[in-house]
């Protein structure tokens, strides 16, 4: 029989306290630098993980960021 190894999964540094809370903001969708920080350079919304968001502010700032790409303020999808 074969022996299969486990690879060590990857580690994602994540910061601890969601900036929102810190800076005590909720996300708009007219602040599109902000929001940029939070689309990857695809332009997918990164989760909570990655952000280190709260579940308050994370489900804010889906809203916001969809609501500004449907103003055409943030792209839908980023095209090389």
């Amino acid at each position: 029989m074969k022996k299969t190894t486990m690879r060590p999964k990857r580690k994602i540094i994540t910061p601890k306290k969601c900036v929102f809370c810190d800076e005590q903001k909720t996300p708009h969708y007219s602040e599109v630098t902000m929001l940029q920080k939070f689309v990857s350079e695809r332009g997918k919304m990164m989760g909570r993980v990655r952000t280190g968001l709260c579940a308050k502010h994370q489900r804010r700032l889906t809203d916001a960021i969809k609501y500004a790409r449907h103003l055409a303020l943030l792209p839908f999808i980023v095209r090389d």
